[in-house]
């Protein structure tokens, strides 16, 4: 399908009837003429020749000539209209986010306090059930993957690869990277990780942890001026089944505290325009990531783009072989 780009431009083609119409005529030493500057050139070419017409032909020639330049005009006029050729629409199949899952991997994610279809799971399983749905999930986003314990690992960059993020979680064993638990750290490299990936698409981390922030260089006071500088999105995750109950030395069973430092995984994430999560079993942790992943829709359903091709350049060569041409037909004259 051919269209026009600037459709509008057509309209210079009445340019030179508007001239011609409202210009006045001036009397000089050749009689009178309209003054026509921009066409100062072209005017004096002259089809007269007598090997053509004869000379009682003249004015005949004359207005022949003057309709041959109108028509060069209307396709200088159509080449500036910029006609292309283009072919049918072709969605995008690109990316709309870059989603970097920060995963603690200390080794209380080795309590098995879930549970998936009547079978006891230790928390990281679970960890790795749900976020398997979720990069499924995401077919258009880029994926990386950070590890943290006592120390954070960026074990898979941000890329396409979602195959080869999915099994370099499912290869992690709680306790590989350190007993306590470092999410400033965590946290800290999730963001320059980020960072170094360009500005030009939205950016998530999604933060998953059972504990608090016992290890690393960075606090989370320090943490949280970070992230707000970095203006990233956080989600933080904390997982917990709830206070473990255990019996004492004299069989009284007392409530013992999980850890989990919700507060500051709330603030992290307010500070963030993100939201935090509690997971206390394996349907809810699955239910968070569907919420995510509502959250932060796919950005390239509905983008198409044409391929097209400029014509201009036909329209314009016609016009120049027609102006070529008349210039020739003059030079012959006077020869």
């Amino acid at each position: 399908m051919i269209i026009l780009a600037y459709p509008l431009a057509l309209l210079l083609a009445i340019v030179p009837f508007i001239i011609y119409r409202f210009t006045s005529p001036i009397k000089g030493m050749h009689g009178d003429a309209l003054r026509v500057p921009f066409l100062q050139d072209i005017a004096r070419i002259n089809i007269l020749s007598g090997s053509l017409w004869s000379r009682s032909t003249t004015d005949g020639a004359r207005q022949f000539s003057w309709w041959v330049l109108y028509v060069a005009w209307c396709f200088l006029c159509l080449a500036v209209a910029r006609p292309q050729l283009v072919g049918e629409p072709i969605r995008i199949n690109n990316y709309g986010h870059d989603i970097l899952l920060v995963t603690d991997i200390s080794v209380s994610m080795l309590e098995p306090d879930f549970s998936y279809q009547g079978q006891r799971l230790d928390r990281l399983t679970a960890v790795k059930l749900a976020a398997d749905g979720f990069i499924k999930q995401r077919p258009n986003d880029r994926i990386g993957l950070i590890l943290f314990g006592t120390n954070a690992y960026l074990q898979a960059p941000i890329t396409f690869d979602k195959q080869a993020v999915l099994e370099t979680l499912w290869a992690t064993d709680a306790g590989m990277a350190g007993r306590s638990t470092a999410i400033g750290d965590a946290v800290g490299l999730g963001l320059k990780t980020l960072r170094q990936n360009g500005k030009n698409t939205p950016k998530i981390m999604i933060l998953l942890t059972d504990g608090e922030n016992n290890d690393g260089s960075l606090s989370m006071p320090e943490v949280l001026k970070l992230a707000h500088d970095e203006n990233i999105k956080i989600y933080t995750i904390g997982v917990s089944s709830g206070d473990r109950i255990i019996n004492s030395f004299f069989g009284v069973k007392i409530a013992q505290p999980t850890g989990l430092d919700e507060a500051a995984l709330k603030e992290l994430a307010a500070e963030t325009k993100g939201r935090y999560f509690r997971a206390s079993d394996t349907a809810g942790l699955q239910q968070i990531y569907d919420e995510i992943d509502k959250l932060e829709p796919d950005l390239d359903q509905d983008q198409y783009i044409r391929e097209s091709k400029e014509l201009f350049c036909y329209p314009a060569a016609i016009a120049l072989f027609i102006v070529v041409i008349l210039w020739i037909l003059q030079r012959r004259k006077y020869a």
